[in-house]
């Protein structure tokens, strides 16, 4: 489980990893550099309005207990890893600033992409997806991603808060990841209402749109490593 220095969403990365380490998986958790323990966006941590409209009471715990673990405080640097001696992959999100470094690195996008050829189980959740779609991992494949909708209803709902913002880039997540897809009409899906927490499904892959689809989505990603 790759992550950036800061910013990744709490739910997206801590939810996965509970779930995993309680059916019995070995979870390494990787940063640029190694060697420090990342840290989740503040604002999505600790909710956006009076301590409310952020992760989730279940997610807030799992993160605390994420926090305490050998791996998270002691991860693995992105250029120690050796692709091929995983058996799976997972690919959290976030949208603030930081998520620009691990979005956007070149040993990430390789090792998923090598990965995903091997048909080895990936996990991709909200902005995480991006990774798969810069590594050109992503033709055939039928994905879901934060949808463009309630991207732009995020930044318009959180326009008041100065200096934060929900758009991590200028293109919108689902514009770009539409655009690495084989058939984006075929393989694109916005699923259901957000109030309904659902992940895509195919073959290998798991697919999810954000931080409401946590629980779903990990047990899914369970599901192709059992």
């Amino acid at each position: 489980m790759p992550l950036p220095d800061r910013d990744f969403d709490p739910s997206e990365a801590a939810v996965p990893w509970k779930l995993m380490r309680e059916a019995g998986h070995e979870v390494v958790v990787a940063t640029e550099y190694g060697g420090v323990a990342p840290s989740a966006d503040p604002v999505v941590l600790d909710g956006f309005v009076a301590g409310r409209f952020g992760a989730p009471a279940a997610a807030r715990v799992a993160y605390r207990e994420l926090k305490q673990v050998p791996e998270f405080r002691a991860p693995v640097s992105w250029a120690a890893i050796d692709a091929s001696a995983f058996d799976a992959l997972v690919l959290p999100g976030g949208h603030a600033p930081g998520m620009k470094q691990y979005l956007g690195s070149p040993a990430v996008q390789a090792d998923a992409a090598e990965i995903m050829r091997a048909g080895k189980p990936v996990g991709a959740i909200c902005h995480g997806v991006l990774v798969l779609a810069r590594a050109g991992a992503l033709r055939g494949k039928r994905t879901t991603c934060l949808p463009k909708y309630l991207e732009r209803l995020g930044a318009v709902g959180m326009s008041w808060k100065r200096g934060y913002s929900m758009r991590t880039y200028p293109e919108y997540v689902e514009d770009e990841v539409r655009a690495a897809l084989a058939d984006p009409d075929r393989d694109f899906e916005r699923g259901p209402l957000p109030t309904t927490p659902w992940a895509l499904e195919d073959d290998n892959y798991v697919s999810a749109r954000w931080y409401g689809d946590a629980e779903v989505f990990a047990r899914r990603f369970l599901e192709r490593l059992s």
